[in-house]
């Protein structure tokens, strides 16, 4: 079978080769096997890529953080999933054809689901709903402020903050992505600079704002901070801009500006098996109904690796790059 190997932490188009490795086997008791059918190139990939991740596991390593696959086969004691289902693996290393993991870590989603969104369920959608419901108790009618709003997370984090009835500042680096925005219910756009706060609290008629969602850092997070109140919240889970944080002195200590960051399985560790489950069972359900969709780029087979990667990165794309190992995309 063929699977993405990286032989070095460098440059992502050089480093990630497609090569053949035995196939991963039967699943033993309480295992899952099942075949890759799609899974996007999302930055934290490319992070890992270059070595700048989190995690650096020895080399050779594969990547991935996510994909949607088809069960082929169960071991002893499976219940939940069964052969020809559905499922998004909460598991990484995921640039492969073929996946054997513990069953508690193959979520079932509806069979129904369009395969190249069901690939992209497992990370944006439940950060963009954890932001609006694990950091600050938000009321309806109630103001955020986010960048990089036009990010897989953003448009989420907006579609999301308008179905509870939230009211979203949404900035972005460039104003040819506000009718798009604004289509899926986000109430201000604004491009970043250094006026932020000031166009900020003239938009918003200087509205109390307790909550701002950081994805780019560096000078970026200050920004934010100087557009909420005090003793709001400001929440990083990005950092775009390849900068640590500005927490402003004054914000932090004269005005009790909250700083805090999220990362996806941090929250999820907090949860009982049953209810992730839970949680993704809502999120494909609004999947399947349409509430959520992201923009797909374009396809690749997976033996074209170098070209995706090359694509994922290109500024001005609208939409996600995504890879097919089996050709069922």
């Amino acid at each position: 079978m063929k699977r993405i190997d990286l032989n070095a932490y460098d440059v992502p188009e050089i480093v990630a080769r497609c090569v053949e490795v035995p196939d991963v086997g039967a699943p033993a008791p309480g295992e899952v096997v099942f075949d890759v059918l799609a899974f996007p190139i999302n930055p934290a990939d490319i992070g890992f890529c270059r070595g700048s991740y989190r995690l650096r596991p020895p080399l050779p390593a594969t990547p991935g953080a996510e994909c949607v696959g088809r069960v082929t086969a169960v071991g002893d004691g499976v219940t939940h999933v069964a052969p020809g289902d559905l499922v998004i693996n909460l598991k990484r290393e995921n640039w492969t054809q073929k996946r054997r993991v513990k069953a508690e870590d193959a979520i079932p989603v509806p069979s129904g689901l369009d395969l190249r969104q069901a690939a992209m369920l497992r990370i944006n959608p439940p950060t963009a709903l954890l932001l609006l419901t694990d950091i600050v108790d938000l009321k309806p009618g109630d103001w955020i402020v986010q960048n990089a709003a036009n990010s897989a997370v953003g448009r989420l984090v907006v579609t999301f903050a308008r179905e509870r009835g939230i009211r979203t500042v949404n900035v972005t680096r460039r104003d040819d992505v506000f009718d798009e925005l604004k289509a899926l219910g986000a109430d201000l756009c604004l491009t970043d600079g250094t006026d932020l706060p000031e166009r900020v609290k003239e938009a918003t008629d200087c509205a109390d704002i307790p909550f701002a969602i950081d994805a780019v850092s560096g000078s970026a997070t200050a920004r934010m901070a100087a557009c909420v109140h005090d003793e709001a919240t400001v929440c990083t889970y990005g950092a775009m801009s390849g900068a640590g944080p500005e927490l402003p002195v004054g914000d932090l200590i004269y005005r009790g500006v909250n700083f805090t960051g999220f990362m996806l399985g941090r929250f999820l560790e907090r949860r009982s098996t049953d209810d992730i489950r839970a949680i993704y069972t809502d999120l494909a359900a609004k999947m399947e109904n349409g509430l959520i969709h992201a923009p797909v780029d374009s396809v690749y087979p997976i033996e074209e690796i170098r070209d995706a990667l090359i694509r994922a990165q290109t500024g001005g794309r609208h939409g996600k790059v995504l890879v097919s190992p089996n050709g069922a995309v």
